[in-house]
């Protein structure tokens, strides 16, 4: 029995909340679990350079841990004057995963960015913010619409994430920092609503894995994706 006393195919309880931050153009608190996220999102009506002139837009987003959101104080990387290279990993990471379920071209040539900031950490933040971020995305484009700046809706589907595990040589859904710090194997999967494979993230932390192991832990993902692809048609009321 997990800690939260789950099963193995589990999610830890999670919640979203579309239009959380009063000053943001669009915004969605999520929580998977202790994991909590705070995603806005904010419009630039200008592209980057390689892309003015050619009628596309861009999703770009940002990534953060807010000094209080784990045990240890985490330093700003303001005040670092760098960013460290997970955060540039998970950054870029939320950033095409938004991308792949989005007209480019219908969005026209203007930026919508989303901020991820993390506000408390016990694992899986990444994944949070993923599935949070699409929420926020969403709403983006929905008032861009509703203030007929866009012609056509532009997002082809939804997209969500969830992490998996070996532990204890047992695969595990949603995985909690303490399950995640002790798994022999780490994995994180990006699905769309329809289930197509946006970006699968799997390495061995302790020993190497077996291809029976990887499908245990993808039929997990499908899974806790498609609870949580419900959770979001809930919250956006599609």
């Amino acid at each position: 029995m997990r800690i939260e006393k789950r099963q193995a195919g589990d999610l830890r309880p999670v919640f979203l909340g579309p239009g959380f931050a009063k000053f943001a153009f669009a915004s969605c608190f999520v929580k998977f679990g202790d994991t909590h996220v705070l995603c806005t999102a904010s419009v630039e009506e200008k592209v980057p350079p390689f892309l003015r002139n050619t009628g596309s837009g861009w999703i770009t987003a940002e990534y953060g841990m807010l000094p209080g959101s784990t045990q240890q104080r985490v330093e700003r990387e303001a005040v670092k004057g760098k960013q460290s290279g997970r955060t540039q990993e998970i950054q870029r990471l939320i950033g095409r995963s938004l991308r792949s379920v989005i007209d480019l071209k219908k969005l026209g040539e203007r930026v919508i960015k989303i901020d991820c900031d993390v506000l408390q950490a016990d694992g899986g933040t990444r994944t949070a913010s993923i599935t949070g971020a699409y929420v926020a995305m969403y709403q983006a484009v929905q008032k861009l619409q509703t203030q007929k700046l866009l012609k056509d809706f532009p997002i082809t589907d939804q997209i969500a994430a969830i992490s998996c595990g070996i532990v204890n040589d047992e695969a595990l859904l949603d995985l909690n920092y303490l399950e995640d710090s002790n798994a022999e194997v780490d994995a994180n999967f990006i699905l769309t609503g329809s289930g197509s494979i946006v970006e699968v993230q799997a390495c061995a932390e302790k020993k190497a894995f077996s291809s029976k192991q990887f499908q245990q832990m993808f039929a997990l993902a499908e899974k806790g994706i498609s609870e949580l692809i419900m959770l979001q048609k809930q919250a956006l009321r599609i």
